[in-house]
């Protein structure tokens, strides 16, 4: 097979350079291509079946000549005109030819070399069943189909080596909106086509929208068009996605909405054309099988382009028993006007029976009956497709026990001569059908037994087959970017790498218990660090970590003790050694397990594994403690940090100038928010976690989408550094502090400023609004705490007592009280009515940073001062040097403590220490800290840097 095949054959002005680029097949089942390390791109990910002519979907259709013209002539002329909207959205139901229609359309423009990239998502297909490698694919097909876009892709990718690994808002950004909006529009035709197909089978609901989003943002370009023309299923994902485009952007034509009488035109156009095709091969006449037939079938298709199709599969499969197959449709067919869906499934049903023979007897049916059933059901639990010789090593059988069973299946399956390819469905409406009882009878496939299956063959796989340094390197330094992909695909072929990355998933679908000493509990024991050492070199090991996650999940401590001390250790010792893991995975066995705590199950469990020329170890801690793991992400000082209100995501500003979105279950940096010109001093989430606010050293107030990255709004006013931002209960107004002793509200829908506070005498250092919106509280550096009208602006309460700065001022839940934090290392709380006093909390030794409330408003749960977190008024956690911080989040029991370094630890305590402390009449027992016991003291800290 040639380069320009492997990468999908949509290449047409490459010409000569082409020829110096060297694909290699990356690790990942063998469905992502790096072209050779001397070019950028080759730090971009590509899904290899994502362009619509790639050379495993080279034998899928197009729409034959007078078949679906109107529709065809429409979308041209979209492509074509002056049309404003960049959007073209076909939607119809499952098999209505909406794939068709999109290859008929890349064909088109491929040929006129317009089409500058497509990308056909498939569920179950791997790399094209979910976004990960979306923008990156659409970016590298780009460089090569517009070779004056190559240089402006290229060095983005030079710019930011990283760049595969950001949001997908930065990646659409860099990639491919900013290198087009550099093209001259008289040095390229003017449109250029960008073809999305089934984006409802994308994975994950949010990425489905947020990929519209950013899609829309192709309207800004002013030198160039760039049409997307998308197909998918009316999904609700797909819906509401839509839904936020204003009308205007976006054209959408829905399929079941044409003329019946012309669906059924383009179908007798269909079948005629086929069914001639099988006439002319077998010789069965000119006027095979007559008008009559054709018109039955026609209207058995039920406007189904899929129904027609698969059973024109299905005749020309039999050869010269074409008309007995013809016959077995008619028959089987019901002449009613009933659902389109259930003429579908009479012609599945009909294909199945037909694949097992009326000559066997009813014992021999019924056993080939249960191995199609077995074999179905595991091709289609499939979470990435394997070809059937990987399959059969993945569920143990010989080759020919599954290709057996599927010997007749070719009307349903697209089974590729190459056994090394991969299988896959022709349609993904037969999943459908063969997973619902209701539709398929004898033939249904229980799904939650198809993943057991599924769950059993990885486990025994992996544990016939992982081992210590399993790709041979010898070297415990070896670095994972210094294995060949050739060899790490060799020592983990492809069945390997399936079972590695998605038997948990498995586990989950499967619906299965875990028990202590159960076959995941001792595969655990045996290989978890092979299974570890695997993904380091597969570069996955943060899905690793969400699996382990998702283990621990399942099970519960009073239940499975055993296991669960097992797994919450591990998740322990892969967070800490994340790192380690992605970057040399040899050094599992050595210093992850050398540096591990003493009283780490993990570390007692594999000691055996650790090097015996590491004769002497050095004295370690005996419990593990808050630092769970250390990630690279600011290159500055950390100035604020906040949870979002599900606790799900922490959002940091730092001196680098940038805003930070981290994932806490797995301390993974999701975004980098870039364009504030100075120091961001305070950021905030909106209630509903979709909005981040930001305020910074260049007097700006910023607003950001959490999901794409973008930027909202950009309030500007201020005459000094904005110091703390938050928003209101509602999300309609944000609120501002400034070192120009101000307070400001600004409306974020409309982006107008609404008010302006006067009053305090020096810097203004804190803001919160109340939980109804009717008061903001301030405090500052003139050492006061006030109290404004929201609807008036008038000053109500000023708070005096604090004798220095006012750093930290917060709402209780009920808004009944205020909470103060001063550099005169008090806490103070005050009725919010009235503006008394109602209790001074002293004994810190250092400036008070940050105070926050429990929801309950009950308690003052956890308070930061300078070298201590403290409940209430009790001393819980002294911090060491390192972990002093220059901000400070609290959310509940959840601490987030930004560094000098760049750092941004977590930590999260068991809430009510105290009553604890009053019952034991001291510390609550070492677990509070060792993470042994997930209830008490869980998720302590991550550190993120750059």
């Amino acid at each position: 097979m040639s380069d320009f095949e492997q990468l999908g054959g949509s290449l047409p002005t490459l010409g000569n350079q082409y020829q110096n680029i060297h694909i290699n097949e990356k690790s990942h089942l063998g469905n992502v291509y790096n072209i050779s390390r001397e070019d950028p791109l080759s730090l971009l990910p590509f899904a290899r079946n994502a362009p619509f002519n790639s050379y495993d979907l080279q034998h899928e259709p197009t729409c034959l000549p007078d078949t679906r013209v109107d529709l065809l002539q429409e979308i041209y002329d979209w492509v074509d005109g002056q049309d404003e909207r960049c959007i073209f959205w076909l939607n119809g139901l499952a098999g209505t030819g909406k794939s068709t229609i999109a290859r008929t359309v890349a064909r088109r423009y491929v040929e006129q070399e317009r089409l500058g990239a497509s990308f056909f998502f498939s569920r179950g297909g791997g790399d094209v069943s979910h976004a990960g490698r979306f923008f990156t694919s659409v970016a590298r097909q780009l460089a090569y189909t517009v070779p004056s876009l190559q240089k402006h892709i290229s060095d983005a990718v030079s710019k930011r080596k990283d760049v595969a690994s950001q949001s997908h808002r930065d990646q659409w950004r860099q990639l491919i909106l900013h290198p087009l909006s550099h093209l001259d529009c008289s040095a390229f035709q003017c449109s250029i086509i960008l073809i999305v197909d089934a984006l409802d089978e994308c994975e994950d609901d949010n990425n489905v929208r947020i990929i519209l989003q950013l899609l829309a943002e192709a309207r800004s370009l002013k030198t160039v068009r760039l049409r997307v023309f998308l197909t998918s299923r009316p999904e609700i994902p797909v819906r509401h996605g839509m839904y936020h485009i204003p009308q205007a952007e976006h054209q959408d034509f829905i399929l079941q909405n044409i003329a019946p009488a012309i669906i059924n035109h383009d179908i007798s156009l269909f079948l005629k054309y086929n069914m001639g095709t099988i006439g002319q091969e077998w010789t069965l006449g000119a006027g095979w099988p007559g008008e009559q037939v054709l018109r039955q079938l026609v209207l058995n298709a039920s406007g189904l382009f899929i129904w027609a199709a698969t059973a024109c599969r299905f005749i020309r499969e039999g050869k010269r028993f074409a008309p007995k197959r013809l016959n077995a449709i008619l028959n089987s067919s019901s002449s009613a006007v009933i659902a389109p869906e259930k003429h579908l499934n009479e012609i599945y049903i009909a294909v199945l029976n037909h694949s097992i023979s009326s000559d066997y007897t009813d014992e021999e049916k019924e056993e080939l009956c249960g191995m199609l059933k077995h074999t179905l059901g595991n091709i289609v639990a499939l979470l990435s497709p394997l070809s059937v010789f990987s399959l059969a090593r993945l569920l143990h059988l010989p080759e020919e026990v599954v290709n057996q069973p599927l010997e007749d299946l070719y009307a349903i399956l697209d089974i590729p001569e190459d056994q090394t390819r991969p299988l896959r469905l022709h349609h993904p409406s037969f999943r459908d059908f063969l997973l619902n009882k209701d539709r398929c009878g004898n033939f249904w496939v229980d799904e939650k037994q198809a993943h057991q299956t599924l769950v059993t063959s990885c486990i025994q796989l992996m544990s016939e087959t992982l081992k210590k340094d399993i790709c041979e390197m010898r070297t415990p330094g070896c670095q994972a970017t210094q294995v060949e992909s050739s060899r790490v695909g060799k020592c983990l072929p492809s069945e390997v790498q399936y079972a590695c990355l998605y038997w948990v998933q498995h586990l989950q679908k499967s619906g299965a218990q875990l028990y202590d000493n159960d076959q995941i509990h001792r595969f655990l024991q045996v290989h978890l660090l092979h299974w570890l050492e695997a993904l380091g070199w597969l570069g996955k090991t943060s899905e690793g970590i969400r699996m382990i996650l998702a283990l621990e999940a399942q099970i519960t401590s009073n239940k499975t003790p055993n296991l669960h001390a097992f797994i919450h250790d591990a998740k322990r010792f892969a967070l800490y050694n994340r790192s380690v893991i992605e970057h040399v995975p040899l050094q599992l066995y050595c210093s992850s397990l050398v540096f591990a705590p003493e009283n780490s199950i993990i570390r007692r469990h594999f000691k055996n594994s650790i090097p015996h020329w590491i004769q002497k170890k050095p004295k370690v801690q005996g419990n593990w403690n808050a630092a769970l793991q250390t990630l690279e992400g600011h290159s500055g000082w950390v100035r604020s940090v906040t949870f979002s209100p599900d606790n799900r995501l922490v959002v940091s500003g730092s001196d680098d100038k940038t805003v930070r979105l981290w994932d806490t279950a797995t301390g993974a940096l999701l975004r980098t928010l870039e364009g504030h010109s100075d120091w961001v001093r305070s950021v905030a989430f909106s209630p509903s976690g979709r909005l981040v606010v930001s305020g910074s050293g260049d007097k700006t107030v910023r607003i950001w989408d959490t999901a794409t990255g973008t930027l909202q709004q950009t309030f500007d006013g201020h005459s000094g550094w904005v110091s703390s931002v938050a928003f209101s209960s509602n999300s309609r107004l944000v609120v501002s502090a400034s070192y120009d002793k101000t307070v400001r509200l600004w409306d974020t829908v409309t982006g107008l400023p609404q008010r302006t506070l006067e009053g305090h005498s020096d810097s203004v250092r804190s803001v919160a609004f109340s939980p109804d919106g009717r008061l903001v509280v301030s405090g500052s550096g003139d050492k006061t705490v006030r109290l404004w009208d929201l609807s008036t602006g008038v000053l109500q309460q000023t708070l005096e007592g604090h004798s220095d700065w006012v750093s930290s001022v917060a709402f209780s839940p009920d808004g009944r009280l205020v909470v103060s934090g001063s550099r005169d290392k008090t806490v103070r709380l005050w009725d919010a009515t009235i503006g008394a006093l109602q209790q001074t909390l002293e004994g810190y030794s250092g400036w008070v940073r940050s105070v926050a409330s429990s929801p309950d408003g009950k308690a003052y749960s956890l308070l930061v001062s300078n070298e201590w977190i403290r409940e209430g008024e009790i001393n819980i956690l002294w911090l060491p040097p390192e972990y002093r911080a220059t901000s400070i989040a609290i959310w509940n029991s959840s601490v987030a403590l930004g560094h000098s370094s760049g750092n941004v630890s977590f930590l999260k305590f068991k809430r009510h220490i105290c009553n604890d402390l009053a019952v034991t009449g001291g510390l609550c027992g070492q677990d509070m800290y060792e993470g042994e016991d997930q209830e008490q003291f869980k998720d302590e800290e991550i550190e993120l840097a750059e």
